[in-house]
């Protein structure tokens, strides 16, 4: 299956608080858009690997997301290395994506920064002749995708790009939210964390609303990217 869009998260939830209303719109016009994420997540205080497990498969259905897959990498302590990276090479090869978004450059959870640059990496190995890789026996094709993005998470990343999503908010949100062990349920017994609360899911729509109103829409996602962003004319940018 070849996808348009590839997202890839260091951990379930990832790419639906980091850019869960832009998969939702592009799936709406009709784009093939999949997800990997690179570990279960299961060093998470609320929660187990099983539960984000079935959290991630009703988010997926949520966003209409084409195929997801977990690489299964160890939470917290994956690292950037070649047996890793060419795991992530793998994933490109098999779904050759023109774009892949990714993790934040930098964020409060180690695991982000780290993600970003190896799956950044990846991208650009992905791309090598030179390199060969396998999957179900059967040899890959080099493939490099056309633009790598990086969406933004807990910290607050001045964007170079902003993708106008109005419209679309509700479902990332409810995407977000099918993640129950994780966000804020007043219900619930677990210990708090940082994104537990109510005031961590009312930033993530304070934050698109504020982008929105910076380029005056109702809401907007941002990225930063790792080259230019080229148009053919001035008036394409909007």
């Amino acid at each position: 299956m070849k996808l348009d869009i590839l997202a890839i998260g260091a951990h379930p939830d990832d790419v639906e608080l980091g850019c869960g209303a832009t998969i939702a719109k592009e799936v709406a016009q009709g784009k093939k858009v999949g997800v990997v994420d690179l570990t279960q997540g299961e060093l998470g205080t609320r929660g187990t690997a099983e539960t984000r497990k079935e959290e991630a498969a009703n988010a997926a259905k949520i966003l209409g997301i084409s195929v997801r897959e977990n690489l299964g990498f160890a939470d917290a302590f994956f690292v950037n290395d070649k047996a890793h990276q060419l795991e992530v090479v793998k994933m490109i090869r098999k779904y050759k994506p023109e774009m892949v978004l990714c993790n934040a450059i930098d964020d409060r959870h180690i695991d982000h920064g780290k993600a970003s640059k190896l799956v950044s990496d990846a991208c650009f190995l992905s791309g090598l002749t030179k390199i060969e890789t396998t999957l179900d026996g059967f040899l890959q094709e080099a493939w490099r995708p056309k633009f790598v993005y990086h969406y933004i998470q807990w910290k607050n990343i001045e964007p170079d790009v902003v993708v106008d999503v109005s419209g679309f908010i509700d479902k990332k949100m409810d995407a977000v939210l099918a993640y129950k062990t994780q966000f804020f349920d007043p219900k619930s017994k677990a210990p708090e964390t940082p994104i537990s609360s109510k005031n961590f899911t009312d930033s993530v729509i304070y934050r698109a609303r504020d982008l929105g109103r910076l380029i005056g829409t109702e809401h907007a996602e941002g990225f930063t990217v790792e080259r230019y962003p080229a148009v053919s004319s001035l008036f394409d940018l909007k």
